[in-house]
């Protein structure tokens, strides 16, 4: 099944454009191990969301163990939610092709982040994965992003040409971008350069991104393919033994939240 196909059908029956992201910190998890917690957090949450998204630091920061983890997690999905290996990978091709390998091959992802500063031959071999979703970086989330990605470039911000490109390159129909709810202008002009691309949309929550620009500006058409990712403000919900249960309750919250702004948007 592509991609796309698979977050639709669990968009549509979880009736959520809710994506968590699955980045496990343990100064700030209730005393479990990192498995444990993941397993427990998806458990919660799998009728709720359109998708999960681990963050690859997380596990390369506790060693040969967490990756361990990493790759337990992602069998522990449920079969129906895509699961969105957040690597931000960018290299020359012949190495693209061995991190395209991993992710999608040995790690099991439905769809990968990637970099597309080296230019088409870097974000190939992972677009040749034609049932698998690639979503390149076009207007991040963080403060610095304006460092670059504001640069014009033939006249136009460096991020309209990220997505100029995308939509160029995505002659199989896999490929969507990574734009940060904190740019909600920017976020309005990229779904205007890609109007069915799916959207990737970090930064509500601890970032401070307004979720309801973000569900107003990101949805297409048909008030989808806007995938707003949450992480700490759901993952860290409390510290106690309740974690679970008071993620489930977030998430709900804001699946509710996120569903009322896309009847408005239409």
């Amino acid at each position: 099944m592509k991609f796309t196909d698979k977050l639709l059908n669990a968009s549509r029956k979880n009736k959520s454009w809710l994506c968590i992201g699955l980045d496990p910190d343990p100064e700030l998890m209730p005393g479990v191990d990192v498995l444990q917690f993941n397993k427990a957090i998806i458990e919660a949450t799998c009728d709720l969301v359109c998708a999960y998204k681990p963050n690859l630091a997380f596990y390369e920061a506790l060693g040969t163990e967490g990756l361990a983890i990493l790759e337990k997690t992602v069998k522990y999905m449920p079969g129906d939610i895509p699961v969105i290996g957040d690597a931000k990978r960018g290299d020359i091709g012949n190495t693209a092709r061995a991190y395209a390998r991993a992710l999608f091959s040995v790690l099991g992802f439905d769809a990968a982040t990637v970099n597309p500063y080296l230019g088409f031959d870097s974000l190939e071999p992972f677009i040749n994965y034609q049932d698998k979703g690639v979503f390149i970086l076009c207007r991040t989330s963080n403060r610095g992003a304006t460092d670059f990605q504001d640069l014009l470039t033939n006249g136009l911000p460096l991020y309209e040409a990220v997505a100029q490109k995308a939509q160029e390159w995505n002659i199989h129909g896999n490929i969507g971008l990574v734009v940060g709810a904190t740019y909600p202008e920017e976020l309005k002009k990229v779904r205007s350069i890609c109007p069915e691309m799916p959207l990737l949309i970090p930064g509500i929550g601890a970032q401070g991104g307004d979720l309801a620009s973000a569900v107003g500006y990101g949805v297409d058409a048909r008030g989808e393919k806007a995938i707003i990712n949450v992480s700490r403000q759901i993952l860290y919900a409390s510290k106690e033994k309740d974690f679970a249960q008071a993620a489930r309750n977030v998430a709900e919250k804001i699946r509710s939240q996120i569903n009322d702004y896309r009847n408005k948007a239409r």
